[in-house]
């Protein structure tokens, strides 16, 4: 069964889909962009203050399962433009042990929702 995830510490969803879905033990986030919960606008100052709050919405939806980073076994990173690639790495890194980091891929699209430079999705399991 499929449980529907949401936290008020993270932005709400922008259209027909859900912050995240539980499935047994693993959950599964949408892609999350740079919308501060609280003000509900949107964090592009630079790109390391977008990522940040990017992590932060993913951390916010980790901790209503009783989840951390520790948990995330798989990323996917969607970046505008891949020579933010290394700011973005720097600190999407700092949320996790580089001993036992997730796997990842990281893309460059077109476009992206609201035309944000990062959106990042996980998974994890309990």
């Amino acid at each position: 069964m499929k449980k529907i995830i949401y936290t008020k510490n993270a932005p709400n969803p922008i259209g027909a889909y859900s912050q995240a879905i539980m499935v047994g033990d693993t959950l599964h986030t949408s892609g999350q962009i740079a919308i501060n919960p609280v003000t509900n606008e949107l964090i592009l100052d630079s790109i390391k203050k977008e990522t940040k709050q990017v992590m932060e919405n993913l951390k916010a939806i980790l901790k209503e399962v009783n989840m951390t980073f520790e948990n995330v076994f798989k990323t996917t990173i969607f970046l505008s433009d891949m020579l933010n690639f290394s700011e973005v790495n720097e600190i999407y890194g700092s949320y996790f042990n580089e001993k036992t980091a997730p796997a990842r891929e990281t893309v460059e699209v077109a476009n992206l929702p609201k035309f944000v430079n990062v959106e990042i999705s996980v998974i994890a399991i309990k």
